[in-house]
């Protein structure tokens, strides 16, 4: 059984005729990490077995993730795959732009050399031949002033030509720098080796074969960035869930259809299992510190199919999020964009619509005046737990503005979605120290401190405000330190750390008021830290 097997396969591949197979990548499933590429390719085989070689693809394609599937009358034999480094990955048209440029470059530098060097001959020439006339004869002296004028002008020609050459080689070099700066950061993107997919068949008589071929690539994926807008406090939260995708294959995805997924491959599905714990007591040995290899810079670059529509009124563009399905499974969500895309392999980020909501908010104001004398509008959002949002960056806008950056973390946020949408100087808030209130003084071994404050918030805005005041009162860590008398009228204690909460509706125009008092009592010997 093995022998006639292996004989098989010697026939197989001693028949075998290699042929290369040219095909189109049409879908692309990008992951957090890594991306799963599928390509379409019809061929015609003659008959008996036949080697297509699909040829350039990126280095680091996962052999174990290959797929093949085909329609035709023909038998699939095996799929393999090989590294081919003496084959470099397609050179694309970027680059094919700045090595063209830098050629031109160079030749402008080329040709104000061969102009500078016919300046120096000529100019030599004219040094060389300076004797005027004969040795017996005399010159009159219009003569002689007409062949010094010559002389003079000549020579003053042939510098400033080459002053004007030595200033236009000395740009051209300086772009050619700029371009190949250019031109190697963009080759440590393509100038890399290749791997080919050997698909075996073999068919009874010529035929048409149409093959779809999937395979994973890492140095691809995608990470969620939100946009947070407030119109005004009145209008509900805007969030803008984008996906900025990046991709250094080395292969350009152009006009694909794109899906994001939450999944990652390159984390392990398999369930952990637990393994007996045993106990003994502790023997130091010396264990070697393993370095940590930095992830993989993101590299990203990504180009969108404008759409539109012409009407008699400028309406506002569409956003790609108009074009998108969102496909939940068990496990995953999945992303499915109905516009074509073209992914190029670079190192620059774009972001892409993905979703648009909107939350349910409720505005109010918190000032911390120990820490900051001005008082924050924070947007509180409800809601948002429903749309299964991913940990990532946050841009915050209010009023058209952007206002700063946060961090969006689904997995340790409560209820209610807390944003700061920056200061209001609208509203005054002063903290001050209440002198009639603060004493310091002894009674027999100890030393006791009163001390009061007061903070004061006026309202210069044209509507009421609900502001959230924070301080806070000091924490003993030492039995000898008491903290007494403590008063905090319609404040909030927090007993542990101290804090205090206050919440004050403050009408237009109009002035709110807090404050608070307490007694240090501690060894007159001692000294507090501040």
């Amino acid at each position: 059984m093995w022998i006639g097997l292996l004989a098989s396969l010697f026939v197989f591949q001693l028949r075998a005729q290699e042929k290369p197979l040219e095909s189109k990548i049409t879908d692309v499933t990008v992951f957090l990490n890594r991306a799963q590429v599928k390509r379409e390719a019809k061929t015609r085989v003659e008959a008996g077995a036949t080697e297509l070689v699909l040829k350039a693809l990126p280095a680091a394609l996962d052999p174990q993730s290959v797929q093949v599937e085909g329609k035709g009358k023909f038998v699939l034999v095996g799929v393999s795959h090989r590294q081919n480094f003496l084959h470099e990955l397609n050179t694309p048209p970027v680059i094919r732009q700045l090595q063209d440029s830098v050629s031109v470059y160079h030749k402008q530098v080329a040709w104000e050399e061969a102009q500078k060097e016919l300046f120096n001959k000529e100019e030599q020439m004219l040094l060389s031949n300076q004797r005027v006339g004969g040795t017996n004869q005399n010159l009159a002296v219009a003569e002689l002033k007409a062949m010094a004028d010559f002389f003079r002008g000549r020579l003053a020609e042939i510098a400033l030509n080459r002053v004007k050459s030595d200033e236009k080689i000395k740009k051209c070099k300086t772009r050619i720098e700029a371009l190949q700066q250019q031109l190697r950061a963009q080759n440590e993107l393509y100038s890399r080796n290749s791997s080919e997919l050997v698909i075996r068949l073999t068919a009874d008589a010529p035929t048409l074969a149409e093959l779809q071929i999937s395979y994973v690539v890492q140095q691809a994926g995608w990470y969620p960035v939100y946009e947070l807008r407030a119109t005004n406090t009145s209008s509900p939260l805007a969030l803008n869930y984008k996906a900025s995708v990046f991709q250094s294959t080395g292969e350009e995805w152009k006009n694909v259809k794109l899906r994001l997924s939450t999944g990652n491959p390159a984390q392990s599905g398999l369930k952990p299992e637990l393994y007996p714990w045993y106990l003994d007591f502790y023997q130091p040995i010396s264990m070697l510190k393993r370095a940590r290899t930095a992830p993989p810079a993101r590299e990203v670059a990504f180009e969108v199919a404008a759409a539109g529509a012409v009407a008699d009124e400028v309406a506002p563009a569409a956003s790609a999020a108009e074009f998108v399905n969102t496909i939940q499974t068990a496990l995953n969500t999945t992303f499915e964009i109905r516009l074509p895309y073209t992914v190029a392999s670079s190192n620059q980020p774009t972001l892409v619509d993905v979703q648009q909501h909107q939350l349910r908010a409720d505005f109010a104001y918190a000032v911390v005046p120990k820490l900051e004398p001005d008082a924050f509008l924070l947007a509180k959002a409800t809601g948002w737990e429903e749309l299964n949002l991913l940990p990532g960056e946050a841009n915050i806008f209010f009023e058209g503005a952007f206002v700063g950056k946060s961090y969006l973390d689904p997995n340790n946020t409560g209820d209610t979605l807390a944003i700061s949408l920056g200061r209001d100087p609208r509203i005054v808030v002063k903290r001050e120290k209440l002198k009639d209130l603060t004493s310091r003084g002894f009674a027999g071994a100890s030393k006791r401190e009163t001390h009061a404050w007061e903070i004061s918030i006026r309202n210069t805005k044209t509507e009421a405000i609900s502001i959230t005041v924070e301080d806070q009162l000091p924490v003993s860590q030492n039995s000898q330190i008491e903290i007494n008398n403590v008063v905090a009228d319609g404040a909030i204690r927090n007993a542990v750390t101290g804090k205090l909460t206050w919440t004050l509706n403050i009408q237009p125009n109009q002035n709110g008021k807090v404050g608070f008092r307490y007694e240090l009592k501690y060894p007159k010997d001692k000294k507090l830290n501040p």
